[in-house]
């Protein structure tokens, strides 16, 4: 059933619908747009909702977020039922178009909640719902009101998706370069390797870590060499290479910053096991 929700007085008709959706197995919605914004819950079944090019599993507890103009596809691989909950700038006041609005939908996506934002979530539309059938004079304020909620949450909800997000691509990276030093050259390489830019990988590194990658590469290739110099009786031009350094001297020099002596030295003063 489609609902109207009406804000106050009849000449302040509300934008804002809220009604539920349902799909056979195998329904599809044809690519299609609009002007409005749409918040979709999926509240059972599973499909692949459609943007242009990209296609994305849906499932029960779902957020689908379809910002205006933006081309989207729904196709239902199982009976799938949806609550719609669709408006314009217009359902909210200042602050709300102005900040929430734009934050919430940078981008057209489908989150996938956890079971205390889908229990959050749940609970707004609830409220949404019942403000529409029982609702007071209060009613349009309080339908506001759980709407800027909704943007919070997704806000919030996005915001930390994408930290966990970062946080798993830099240890990723670090367990990478861990096992990979030897032939890592540049920045440029884990950026490519991890199919991001080299200036975001820098940053998601660095907020974890507290050191850039090529940083902690160098801390893994000098504590490797310090354990070549000490325990074995290679010579240091072949530990040199060993480690990955791609010439001998940016490797004195990269060891003297490091240790403030030159490996030779280093070596004679911390003793070797093999003579």
């Amino acid at each position: 059933m489609r609902v109207v929700v009406f804000y106050g007085q009849i000449e302040r008709v509300s934008f804002l619908n809220i009604y539920e959706s349902n799909h056979k197995e195998h329904d599809s919605v044809k690519e299609h747009s609009h002007d409005r914004f749409q918040i979709l819950y999926v509240l059972e079944g599973s499909g692949v909702c459609g943007f242009q090019h990209e296609r994305q599993l849906i499932k029960k507890d779902s957020l689908i977020l379809i910002a205006p103009r933006q081309l989207h596809s729904i196709h239902a691989e199982t009976k799938m039922t949806n609550l719609v909950l669709d408006f314009t700038e217009l359902d909210l006041e200042k602050n709300g178009r102005n900040i929430l609005l734009p934050q919430a939908f940078l981008t057209s996506a489908v989150l996938n909640l956890n079971v205390y934002e889908c229990n959050d979530f749940k609970q707004l539309l609830r409220k949404m719902l019942y403000e529409k059938r029982y609702g007071d004079e209060l009613q349009s304020l309080i339908i506001q009101a759980h709407l800027m909620e909704i943007l919070v949450l997704i806000i919030r909800t996005t915001d930390d998706q994408r930290k966990h997000s970062d946080t798993g691509l830099a240890e990723r990276l670090k367990e990478y370069i861990d096992k990979r030093y030897f032939d890592i050259e540049s920045a440029e390489d884990m950026a490519s390797m991890m199919n991001v830019s080299k200036r975001y990988i820098q940053t998601i590194f660095k907020d974890r870590y507290d050191r850039t990658p090529m940083q902690y590469l160098t801390e893994i290739r000098i504590r490797v060499v310090k354990n070549l110099l000490l325990n074995t009786d290679k010579d240091i031009i072949s530990i040199c290479f060993e480690v990955g350094f791609e010439s001998v001297s940016t490797f004195y020099r990269i060891f003297k910053n490091a240790v403030g002596m030159p490996p030779n030295a280093y070596r004679h003063q911390n003793g070797k096991i093999y003579q």
